[in-house]
């Protein structure tokens, strides 16, 4: 989840995408810059064992990291945005140990955490690697016509909800508690859509949607199924990125991919595979909304695909019957 933009998109790694209009265009304030030669020599400083693998830029727009391929087997993630150093090791090793709690949980492919680099090479924050997956993320291959790819969401989330919270409950930041939370962030992206949506229906939309209420316990969650983070593969499901947020939450929040990634006959059979109940349809359904609201008007110069898909996400919740 975006640090500067708690309510916005996570990581949504593109691979075969182009990832913005100008390269250059920075998506938030003080965004740092990274170079395939900074990683070569962090690289080559940090983990000789690796000196001499080929270092390329994933063709990517991330939201929260700049991504690098090593070689063929590894992923470089070096976050965008500055801080704290302390602060982002102690993110990144969370984030890590989500990871390696869900490695082997699913039967569809997820990251492994290799290593934890430190600040060096004009770059001042700790970066992390993890094993690269192969396939092509659903911007590329569209699967939002498909019932069988939305029977894999299906059968992943099943996977994710398995996995025993042992005692852990929702910790209280970002999507996944009380919808009625969200108010504040909802009404700063009303006002910079003004000029971009149609405000007022969205505003009685958020009205009906925020006072549903919260009646499901905790459960295991990915916390950001968008298309940046799901990998197809021959038209099935064949991974998912950016899993450090695996954890406890609403279980309906995973229902975001349901309009996210599909259109009305596959959502509908995601719908069946879980046996959503109404209330936690429509919770997916806000948590949704909510998710894409943010996408519209803050990416809209700098990352465009983002934005666009913040739109097609809002023309499908509306659309829909909140049941």
């Amino acid at each position: 989840m975006t640090p500067g933009l708690p309510h916005a998109a996570g990581n949504a790694l593109r691979r075969n995408a182009v990832a913005r209009n100008d390269p250059g265009m920075k998506m938030h304030p003080g965004e740092l810059t990274v170079s395939p030669e900074t990683v070569r020599t962090l690289v080559a400083e940090q983990y000789p064992e690796w000196r001499g693998m080929p270092v390329s830029r994933v063709a990517a727009h991330g939201t929260v990291n700049a991504v690098f391929r090593i070689g063929d087997r590894l992923t470089a993630r070096f976050p965008l945005q500055p801080g704290d150093a302390g602060s982002v090791r102690r993110r990144l090793a969370s984030e890590a140990e989500a990871a390696r709690e869900l490695a082997g949980r699913t039967r569809f492919r997820t990251p492994e955490p290799v290593a934890l680099g430190e600040p060096g090479a004009g770059y001042p924050l700790p970066w992390s690697v993890q094993t690269w997956l192969p396939g092509a993320v659903s911007t590329g291959e569209d699967p939002g016509e498909s019932v069988a790819f939305a029977h894999d969401i299906a059968d992943l989330i099943h996977d994710l909800r398995a996995v025993d919270t042992r005692g852990r409950t929702f910790a209280g930041q970002g999507r996944g508690g009380d919808l009625r939370s969200h108010d504040a962030w909802m009404e700063t992206c009303f006002r910079h859509s003004a000029h971009l949506l149609d405000v007022r229906r969205l505003r009685r939309t958020w009205e009906d949607m925020r006072s549903l209420p919260r009646e499901a316990a905790d459960m295991m969650t990915h916390g950001d199924l968008i298309p940046g983070n799901v990998l197809v593969s021959a038209g099935r499901l064949a991974g998912i990125l950016d899993v450090g947020g695996f954890g406890p939450a609403d279980p309906a929040l995973d229902l975001v991919g349901a309009w996210h990634l599909f259109e009305a006959g596959p959502r509908q059979a995601l719908r069946r595979d879980l046996g959503c109940d109404d209330l936690e349809w429509a919770r997916g359904r806000a948590w949704a909304f909510e998710q894409a609201m943010g996408l519209v008007w803050y990416y809209r110069e700098t990352n465009p695909a983002m934005s666009r898909l913040g739109r097609r996400t809002l023309e499908r919740v509306l659309d829909a019957s909140p049941t």
